[in-house]
Parts: C-alpha cells; structure tokens; sequence
C-alpha cells in the first residue's frame, strides 16, 4: 500500500504532462468541428454542443489546397527515401567495416546532428539564389534530405550494431556474396530501424516551415503546406474555424503513418540506442 502511495505523485504529474502536451491538439479538433457561433462566443466551450464540417469543406476547397498537399508529399517522401538509401549505405560503411578516418567521420555526423539548423537559413539562401535553385521543390528536397540524414546515420548505425555479424559470416559460409548476406540477412532484421528512421524523416520534412518559407519566394505554387498554413488567416479573415480544420488535416498524415508504424517505431528506436 505505501508503495502504491509512492506512485500516486508521479502518476499525478505524469497525468498534468499528457493533459498539458495532449490539450492544444484537443482545442484545435474542437475549434474545427464548432460551429462559428460557438467559436466566437463570449464564453468557450469545452465540449463540442454542435458539430460541423462546414470549415473541414471550407478548407479543402480553398485555392491551392490540393497543390500544396502533393508539393509537401513529393518533398517529403524525397527527401525521406534519399535519406535512407544514402544513410543505409554510412550506417553499414561505419558500423560493418573499418577504415582510416572512421571515427572522424562518426564525429563529424554527430555534430551535424546537434548544429541547429535554423542557422544555415541565409547561407542555403545564397547558395539556392546563386545556383538558380530558388522557388523550385528539388532544392527544398535536397535541403531536408541533409538535415534528416545525421539522426538517419546515427539510428541505422545503432541498430545495425545490434545485429550479430556472425549472421553475416554464416551466410558467406553458406555460399552467398557479402552484398547478398546483407541483403538477405541483415536487411531484412534492420526494418523497424528503417521505419522509425522514416517516421522521423517524415515529421521533420512534414512540419518544416522556415527553409521552405525561405526558399520558395515568387512561385506560390511551389508552396508547402506548412507556409500555406501561416497564410491562411490572411485569406480567410477571422475564420479561425477553417484555420483549425486546416491544421487538422495537415496533422493527420503523421498520425496516420504513426498509428501504423507504432509497434515498429518502438522497437527501432530501442535497438537504435545500442551502443556500437
């Protein structure tokens, strides 16, 4: 019993961290499904008296919608399928073999991962401006690709540490190539690295707003959603109701590959902490 009274406190902050972190999801569904009315009441409700899919419909018929929903995809998965096969070849390079200038070069990855990258805002400008790669969705790729490729390496590499060489050595054993062990063998055993790898990609291209609010200056039909999103109140007025209907659908490809991938994720993201 005294130990069940321990956990009462913990458990306490732990239900005020979900409701803090959990609520502003919550307002923002709500807001989408309430009728103007009730949003701009005196008075807010915090549960929904009337519902409505009138901003939901307001959204997705606004101007650009479906352009900006495929430009976000194309850059997106670009950038998340480059940063896997680039990274699925370092992680093995640093992980598998060993080579003069390995850990230097393992450092030089950390490092690009801890740089915060919101400070290679004006040079990527220059350099997009003066290679004549501005307004165009190949650089806003290539930009997202670099900034997801450090955590890619470093996750694969993890997890491919993980994995008992000796499985490899067997196969050879057995009669298969070195690139054959690992395809059949090794690859098979690194999906839920992959996937978790993947999902993180995903996000950090998804959400991305101030390299694509950078780069695409004249060519609004190069646009994000995300930059379509900080605009959306310009066009729609004080119709916040829209707004929140638009940001749900905008969150909702991300929920949807999480809620897929979730068993996958967590096990990934373990065996990426593997010490190697």
């Amino acid at each position: 019993m005294t130990r069940s009274l321990r956990k009462v406190p913990l458990n306490l902050a732990a239900l005020f961290v979900v409701a803090v972190s959990v609520f502003p999801v919550y307002w923002m569904v709500l807001t989408a499904f309430k009728p103007t009315v009730d949003i701009q009441a005196d008075t807010p409700s915090f549960w929904p008296r009337h519902l409505t899919l009138d901003h939901f419909s307001t959204a997705v018929h606004a101007d650009g919608f479906g352009t900006f929903w495929r430009n976000s995809l194309t850059v997106t998965l670009g950038a998340v399928l480059l940063s896997l096969a680039v990274a699925l070849l370092a992680a093995f390079a640093v992980g598998r073999m060993r080579w003069r200038g390995r850990r230097a070069f393992i450092l030089m990855v950390f490092t690009a991962q801890m740089a915060p990258w919101e400070a290679l805002l004006i040079p990527m400008y220059v350099i997009a401006r003066d290679t004549d790669m501005l307004d165009k969705l190949s650089m806003l790729t290539l930009v997202y690709f670099m900034t997801t490729l450090p955590f890619t390496i470093v996750t694969l590499r993890g997890f491919l540490a993980a994995i008992p060489v000796e499985l490899e050595e067997a196969a050879q054993v057995d009669g298969c190539t070195r690139p054959q062990a690992f395809r059949r063998v090794t690859f098979p055993l690194l999906a839920p690295g992959l996937l978790s790898t993947s999902l993180f990609g995903f996000i950090t291209a998804w959400n991305e707003f101030a390299f694509a609010n950078t780069l695409i200056i004249k060519n609004q039909d190069a646009r994000t959603l995300p930059v379509w999103l900080s605009s959306f109140s310009n066009v729609f007025g004080t119709d916040w109701g829209a707004t929140m209907a638009a940001s749900s659908l905008f969150m909702l490809p991300v929920l949807v590959v999480f809620l897929a991938l979730q068993n996958r994720v967590t096990s990934g993201m373990t065996a990426g902490a593997v010490k190697g």
